[in-house]
Formats: structure tokens, C-alpha cells, sequence
């Protein structure tokens, strides 16, 4: 019997999108077969690594990084129109995974990026890969562009955060997005469990607010009026992105969706990455068995064919 083939639009959210690793995984062992990938931002990082097929390598390094580490491969600027450069961590796991030519990697691939001249959405599926993934991850304000064929790019997520529409012109048997701005599953009460982390994040935002200069003065110990630098950027941004991807998805309906928590994980909590990868398997897991259910043992690949 024939693996049913998926065409799988990895959304952005950071740190979040650790999560996608543990979304992949669960799909390969339900017996699918990933055979084009589109990402925005993070999506793009881990689906393009996917495409290239190192995201074991990847993903038993990021696994790997505790808090400092984290912090060293931050390359700090004063100058220019971003907080970092985003040389330091690219050529990181450049150097981790190697680099290739996105039309010769094993199944198509697209990364989302925003040319901020033109104001307009850009597919990259040709050219260097990291030069799409360095493009797709630039945050405004804090990743520096990226110049690409002369238009300059910044983050995907800007205009298609869950990048569902890259994928209508590939064959497949199931569409799948994954989503970052599923419902909190934290609403009111919390643990004591998450308390203690919730300290712990606070603590390592203050860290980052002090070193590039906009600590907010507060002791340790004083409870917060109003987010910082770092949490008020992060929570604005998933306002504006997750706004944005449910409209693009109720106008491109994917066959499955897979949503992550919203407060899962923070935008720059990339320490957490093995706890996020157990996160998305787990959800991807129980939506696939869902979804299988709901098919009373119809196999996918009776579902027909998508022909662009």
C-alpha cells in the first residue's frame, strides 16, 4: 500500500517552531511521506533542514544548547537596522548540516520571505538554501535583512505566517499545516510547576533586556506593571502574525491542521528545544490518530490526488 504523500506548511513563532521537529517526526511514523515542504521563519530553518535531509544532526544539537549557549550565538549589534546580525547562528548550523541548492534537495522546498522594498510576499525555492532560510528568520528590528538577487527580505511571517498557498502547486494526497498560534493552554490558574518556570523566563528576559541596554530598572523581586522589551515584542508580534495566519487559513483551508499552544514557549526560549520537539509529537501524534479515526480506516491514499 502506498504511502500517503503530504505536503507539509511549517508556520513561524520562534522558539515555538522547535515544536515542527516533533510534528515530523510523528508524521513518519504514522507511515506518511513528507514529499514538499514550505516554511516561514522558523518553519523555514526546520523544514529546510528537513529538505536536506540533517534534521537528526539538527535536532540532537539544538537539543543539546542550555541558556549560554544560547546566548553565544548571539552576535549583538549597535549599528544597523537589527539588534543582531544573524551571521554567528547561520553559519552555525551551516557549518553543522552543510548547504546545498534548493532545486537539487531531495523534495521541493519553499521559504517565505517578505521583500521589504516591494511590500510583497517571496517564494524562494531556488538558489542557496541558508540564503532563503538567513532571508525567511529576519526578524525586523531584530535580525538584520537579508539581500537576496538584490530585493532586500526580511521575516516571512509577515505576510504568510502558516505558508499554506506555496504548496497548491505541488502533487500530494494530504495537505498538513502547522500552526504556532493555537489556543493558550495556560487561561488562568497555573502550577506551581509553571510558576517556577515562569521564573526562570523572566529572569533569563531580564538577562538579554541588560545586555543590549534596555533593562527596565526593576528589582529581581518586584512584580512587573507592565512587559518588558523582550515580552512585549514577542507577545505583539504573535498578535499581528497569528491574526494574519488564521485569515490566510480560512481562505486556504489545509486537509489537517496541527496547532500548537500559543504560550507554549517564548520566542527566544531556544534552550527549551527538547521539551518543544516532545510537545509537537505529542500534538501531531494525537491529531494524526484523530484524523485517522475520523476516516473509519479509509486509507489517505484513497483520499485522491491533488493535481495543480
Amino acid at each position: 500500500m502506498r504511502k500517503p504523500r503530504v505536503a507539509l506548511a511549517l508556520g513561524s513563532g520562534g522558539a515555538k517552531g522547535l515544536a515542527h521537529i516533533g510534528v515530523i517526526n510523528a508524521l513518519h511514523e504514522a507511515g506518511c511521506d513528507i514529499t514538499a515542504v514550505a516554511g516561514t521563519s522558523m518553519g523555514a530553518l526546520i523544514g529546510g533542514i528537513h529538505a536536506l535531509g540533517k534534521l537528526d544532526v539538527y535536532a540532537d544539537w539544538v537539543g543539546a544548547l542550555d541558556k549560554l549557549d544560547v546566548l553565544r550565538l548571539v552576535d549583538w549589534t549597535l549599528r544597523g537596522p537589527g539588534l543582531i546580525k544573524g551571521d554567528r547562528i547561520i553559519g552555525t548550523v551551516r557549518e553543522l548540516v552543510g548547504d546545498a541548492d534548493i532545486e537539487t534537495l531531495p523534495l521541493p522546498f519553499t521559504a517565505v520571505a517578505t521583500d521589504l522594498e516591494r511590500q510583497r510576499e517571496v517564494w524562494l525555492s531556488h538558489g542557496r538554501l541558508f540564503d532563503a532560510i538567513r532571508a525567511s528568520i529576519a526578524i525586523p528590528t531584530v535580525f538584520h535583512p537579508h539581500r537576496v538577487e538584490g530585493r532586500l527580505l526580511v521575516d516571512g511571517g509577515l505576510v504568510n505566517p502558516v505558508p499554506v498557498t506555496p504548496l497548491l502547486r505541488e502533487r500530494y494526497d494530504l495537505l498538513v499545516a502547522v500552526s504556532l498560534d493555537g489556543p493558550a493552554q495556560h487561561s488562568g490558574a497555573t502550577t506551581a510547576a509553571t510558576d517556577t518556570h515562569e521564573g526562570s523566563r523572566q529572569g533569563f528576559a531580564r538577562f538579554l533586556q541588560h545586555l543590549i541596554g534596555h533593562d527596565n530598572g526593576q528589582a529581581a523581586d518586584a512584580p512587573a506593571p507592565t512587559p518588558g522589551l523582550l515580552q512585549l515584542f514577542g507577545e505583539s508580534l504573535e498578535l499581528m502574525q497569528g491574526n494574519l495566519a488564521r485569515l490566510r487559513l480560512a481562505a486556504y483551508r489545509p486537509d489537517l491542521l496541527i496547532e500548537l499552544p500559543r504560550d507554549c514557549c517564548a520566542v527566544y526560549e531556544f534552550y527549551r528545544a527538547r521539551e518543544m520537539i516532545a510537545l509537537g509529537h505529542a500534538i501531531a501524534a494525537r491529531v494524526l490518530e484523530q484524523w485517522r479515526q475520523r476516516a473509519d480506516g479509509n486509507d489517505a491514499g484513497d483520499r485522491g490526488e491533488h493535481v495543480p
